[in-house]
């Protein structure tokens, strides 16, 4: 992470992605595999060794380079991708949303009071019970722990999405990505970054991310609820 400023002399703290270039390694296609989607690869693999031959095959049959890293992207209509077609920064534009997946830092085994933001007892006066959970049991009736029950245990390592972070700035020759805020993972981790689902389009200068979230729930709240 770093630091960039904005149109109003203000420091936004940024992350730094490499996004791309990625080529397009198979097109999937409604009427041989059901739906529409492509399939991208990211960073080239030097050893063809270090594959799996049934994933090696797969490039060899396309004819496309091999790839270390690959991902999924569902297509709308209209849209067409030929394999071999290298996807750069140029997708995107600055002030556009977008949304981050990626894995979560893990963490490891967790107590309650991190883990779920437990209170926690007494601190003082010879009380024995600090951040320890305590009984669970709920007596006779019902006798058992409920499902879903908030416990100790691993914390972190989930799939996780940020969304609505803003694109600060792109480097197209060096395909960088600065993205307003942090994202899920420790660094050089691999993220999916996508277009916004919940508010596409671009946020103009002129305007913050929280001022534009303002404005379009007053336009819902204007808008006369079906009976």
């Amino acid at each position: 992470m770093t630091q960039v400023f904005n149109e109003h002399g203000r420091a936004v703290a940024v992350t730094v992605l490499q996004a791309g270039p990625c080529a397009v390694t198979q097109v999937r296609e409604p009427a041989k595999h059901g739906y529409h989607a492509i399939q991208l690869g990211f960073e080239a693999v030097v050893k063809e060794s270090r594959l799996p031959k049934p994933v090696l095959g797969q490039f060899k049959k396309n004819g496309s380079a091999p790839m270390r890293h690959l991902r999924e992207f569902r297509l709308t209509d209209g849209e067409t991708y030929t394999v071999g077609q290298q996807i750069t920064v140029g997708l995107f534009k600055e002030g556009e949303l977008v949304d981050v997946s990626g894995v979560s830092i893990g963490k490891g085994f967790q107590g309650g009071v991190k883990r779920w933001h437990w209170k926690g007892g007494p601190a003082t006066h010879g009380s024995m019970s600090h951040r320890a959970p305590g009984s669970i049991g709920s007596t006779t009736d019902p006798g058992r722990v409920f499902r879903g029950h908030h416990l100790p245990g691993h914390m972190g390592h989930q799939n996780t999405t940020v969304q609505n972070l803003r694109v600060m700035k792109i480097d197209a020759e060096a395909n960088l990505l600065l993205i307003q805020g942090a994202v899920p993972g420790p660094e050089r981790q691999v993220v999916m970054v996508r277009k916004s689902i919940k508010r596409p389009g671009v946020v103009t200068a002129s305007k913050g991310i929280q001022e534009t979230l303002m404005e379009v729930e007053e336009e819902k709240k204007a808008k006369p609820k079906k009976k």
